[in-house]
């Protein structure tokens, strides 16, 4: 059994996984940089070691220093949160290694399923639709079967997300600069210059499903979760459930990521994400993220389950002691991301010290964040702060209450997009509900 576990990583989910572990018992030792040695999370921590310097490559993404560090101070697992080593099989496969325990998925599974042409393989073994598109060799490939896709079509890293190495083309005869500035920017962003293609859906959704394996081949989903309101391919806002899916669409994407799960004998808290086509009614499987979800507090909300809890669990073997039936979603709930940058100045990160930071209660709402009045927000990391999180027995009433929380929010000494989320929650499309990806750029005119 787990008794004492290394978090490598900072922020907001460091904060949210030591929580879970001392409520659970559990010893709890943090991995920081020199930048976050005075953070909150640093001072909860049962114990803080410094494991680099400020850059996340001399501390944060340095496996050898992280996994030395988890068994130097006696810890017998490691988790990774999310971003930085959460989504790399070195790291796993290290952990295993070293005699600890990973908290998260095989590396094989990480392998299966980082590798963006693995994941479609592996998907449409499943028989879980993809997205029409595939794999290219060189620029005479490339055309070829863009001709077949038919403009626009989207040039995608194979090795990594985020928007980075991701390029839309409007026009054929654009394809191959559009390949050659793909190609450079994913080689420098992955250390993988791989790329492949895939038909734009004009109007598509992002719609997702939070799924629990244990590792023997049994899943369950606990509902999906809509994150249609993205600027520069960024997760601004997210709700579950998706608001405006017929019964039979919401069906058919939840089974859609459980089989796929199943198919590789999932283990750990996974999120399985879609494309949905507005426009078609139909579904495409994107990718498999294999860690838990920045946005999964809206998921607990609904479901009651702590995410973490059951990712220690499972790691554990303990296995998912969970049934599907065993899970009624309660109400609605949407998230917004309060992030540490400059809507004035092209949304600029605003590294700073925060001078003052009130944040809202109530029935309903949940803050979960990693900074008070005196923190210092460094100029290394994501520019995440906080998310805010209402839950409401329905959409109307968690949007209000959401509303109501981001109003009450003072945070002072940095720029924010807090007034920036505001605005968007009181914009009649997204009150309306079921926005597309391409909804923020055209409001923007960008």
């Amino acid at each position: 059994m787990i008794s004492r576990v290394f978090i490598a990583n900072r922020g907001e989910i460091a904060l949210r996984i030591l929580r879970t572990c001392r409520r659970l018992g559990l010893g709890t030792v943090l991995g920081a940089s020199s930048a976050d040695l005075d953070s909150l999370p640093a001072r909860l921590a049962d114990r803080t070691l410094c494991i680099g310097g400020p850059r996340s490559s001399d501390s944060y993404l340095n496996v050898a220093a992280v996994v030395h560090a988890a068994k130097a101070s006696g810890c017998d697992a490691v988790h990774p949160g999310y971003g930085f080593l959460s989504e790399r099989a070195v790291l796993a496969r290290a952990v295993e290694e070293a005699g600890l325990t990973f908290i998260g998925p095989t590396a094989e599974q990480i392998d299966a399923v980082g590798d963006k042409l693995k994941a479609r393989e592996a998907a449409i073994a499943a028989d879980v639709p993809v997205v029409p598109g595939g794999a290219i060799d060189d620029a005479p490939a490339a055309m070829a079967l863009a001709r077949r896709i038919g403009a626009p079509l989207l040039v995608k890293a194979v090795g990594g997300g985020g928007g980075r190495g991701m390029k839309r083309v409007e026009r054929l005869e654009d394809l191959p600069t559009s390949l050659e500035l793909a190609a450079a920017e994913a080689g420098a962003a992955f250390g993988d210059a791989r790329v492949y293609l895939e038909r734009y859906v004009a109007r598509g959704r992002h719609v997702e499903v939070q799924v629990l394996g244990d590792g023997e081949g049994a899943v369950i989903h606990l509902g999906e979760r809509d994150c249609s309101v993205q600027r520069r391919y960024q997760k601004l806002i997210e709700e579950t459930p998706a608001p405006h899916l017929p019964a039979a669409l919401r069906d058919g994407l939840q089974e859609a990521a459980v089989r796929f799960a199943r198919s590789l004998r999932y283990r750990g808290a996974g999120t399985v994400e879609f494309l949905l086509d507005a426009d078609r009614g139909e579904f495409y499987f994107l990718e498999m993220n294999a860690r838990i979800q920045v946005e999964h507090p809206v998921t607990e909300a609904v479901t009651g389950i702590d995410l973490v809890e059951r990712q220690i669990a499972i790691a554990s073997g303990l296995g998912l002691s969970l049934r599907q039936a065993d899970l009624p979603l309660h109400g609605h709930a949407i998230e917004c991301r309060i992030n540490a940058e400059d809507p004035a100045a092209d949304f600029r990160p605003s590294p700073g010290t925060i001078t003052r930071a009130d944040w809202p209660a109530g029935e309903g709402i949940r803050v979960d964040t990693h900074v008070q009045a005196g923190a210092r927000v460094p100029p290394f990391y994501d520019s995440l702060v906080a998310k805010i999180i209402a839950h409401g027995p329905d959409r109307a009433a968690a949007l209000a209450r959401l509303e109501r929380a981001l109003a009450a929010t003072r945070l002072e000494g940095i720029a924010t997009n807090l007034a920036f989320q505001a605005s968007l929650l009181d914009d009649p499309a997204f009150a309306a509900g079921g926005v597309d990806t391409g909804w923020l750029a055209r409001r923007q005119g960008t």
